[in-house]
């Protein structure tokens, strides 16, 4: 089921914008009026979403951002700044190496700390910065996951690098309250995304986790989607710091 929402003239950054659930974001974003930026480092696919939203009119164009959120800080803010002024950040680009205890590697430990929390901690600081400097109330939303509130087998470092955007995203609300900028996070179960379908083809390992879940079914990318928009809108405009779980239950179950 679709919400709507009013983004008229928002300028919103996405990143990991070319599919998945940060393209539905780009796209919800698009048709609600906003000026979408889309960052990833896909340039092909960004280009076939900027052509869907020239086909359907939205109000702004979707503009195409090729990057790496796990490049250098300097990278990221030689990037970032020519888009400048920005009202809005989603932190979706993330990354999952899964591993046994034995088989976790540095290399893997060292992307998915640099896609899942430096990233993120050094887009929202260079955007923190800029609103800041402008008195300008921001909104950031990081894509986090049930697998930062509770452990999943085998996924050690995955999980380890969710928890710690949880925190990230509880200290910025901490620091930037002041400011009136808000930072939130939404954290799905497993979505049915081409990353989520990868890491569970395992019939059992999919039964053993619906069997932990009230709600016994994974999330489809449209409720991911609302969930950001809605931490993205003035509908929550007193919610800050917090996880906004779309996980059917899993984390208090």
């Amino acid at each position: 089921m679709s919400i709507s929402y009013d983004f008229t003239d928002r300028r919103i950054l996405v990143t990991g914008a070319s599919a998945g659930i940060g393209r539905g974001i780009c796209v919800e974003l698009a048709k609600a009026g906003a000026q979408v930026f889309a960052l990833a480092r896909r340039a092909d696919a960004l280009a076939e979403l900027v052509a869907q939203g020239e086909k359907a009119g939205y109000k702004h164009k979707i503009v195409a951002v090729v990057g790496d959120t796990a490049s250098s800080q300097e990278t990221l803010t030689n990037l970032i700044t020519p888009l400048f002024p920005l009202d809005g950040l989603v932190n979706n680009a993330g990354i999952a190496k899964n591993a046994q205890i034995g088989g976790v590697l540095q290399k893997d430990f060292d992307d998915v700390y640099a896609c899942n929390v430096r990233g993120p901690i050094i887009l929202s600081q260079i955007l923190a910065v800029h609103w800041i400097a402008r008195k300008h109330p921001g909104v950031i939303v990081n894509m986090s996951s049930q697998a930062g509130i509770r452990p999943l087998e085998n996924h050690l470092v995955y999980c380890s690098s969710k928890a710690a955007l949880d925190m990230v995203t509880r200290t910025l609300a901490l620091d930037l309250g002041i400011h009136n900028i808000r930072v939130n996070s939404v954290n799905p179960t497993v979505v049915w995304t081409d990353m989520g379908r990868d890491n569970w083809t395992d019939k059992k390992k999919v039964d053993n986790m619906l069997e932990k879940m009230p709600i016994k079914r994974f999330a489809e990318i449209e409720e991911v989607v609302n969930a950001t928009l809605y931490l993205l809108s003035d509908a929550s405009s007193l919610t800050t710091g917090m996880p906004l779980t779309v996980d059917g239950g899993f984390s208090f179950s």
